[in-house]
């Protein structure tokens, strides 16, 4: 397991326009740079850093509390083109590369399958 890391090196200047929630987490919608939206997942400060800096997607995983980089077990992995934050500061829009599907189900994106409301 990787413990949560409480000093992160995320530039401060970064670190300071985000607002996080009660857990010190951010929203991140992962977008295919054709624009499909793949999945959700939530960074930390040191999540977001290691994204900035590596160019694969990492993540906070809420029920395992360990960091994850996105295809390192399943091997779809994603390669980050452009991070991106929202006028609030709480939420990032990430664009990658996807190698396979974004979603643990195993197609191609989390939102695929449950349709709410189709256009009318």
């Amino acid at each position: 397991m990787s413990p949560r890391v409480t000093e992160s090196q995320l530039d401060p200047s970064i670190a300071a326009r985000l607002k996080r929630d009660a857990d010190g987490l951010v929203c991140a919608v992962v977008q295919s740079r054709a624009g499909e939206v793949l999945m959700v997942g939530w960074m930390d400060d040191e999540a977001l850093h290691r994204t900035l800096t590596t160019g694969r997607g990492t993540y906070w995983s809420r029920s395992r509390q360990e960091y994850w980089v996105k295809g390192d077990t399943s091997g779809h992995v994603q390669h980050v083109h452009e991070v991106r934050l929202d006028c609030d500061g709480d939420a990032l829009l990430v664009v990658v590369d996807q190698e396979g599907p974004a979603c643990h189900t195993g197609t191609r994106t989390c939102f695929d399958t449950h349709v709410l409301l189709a256009g009318s």
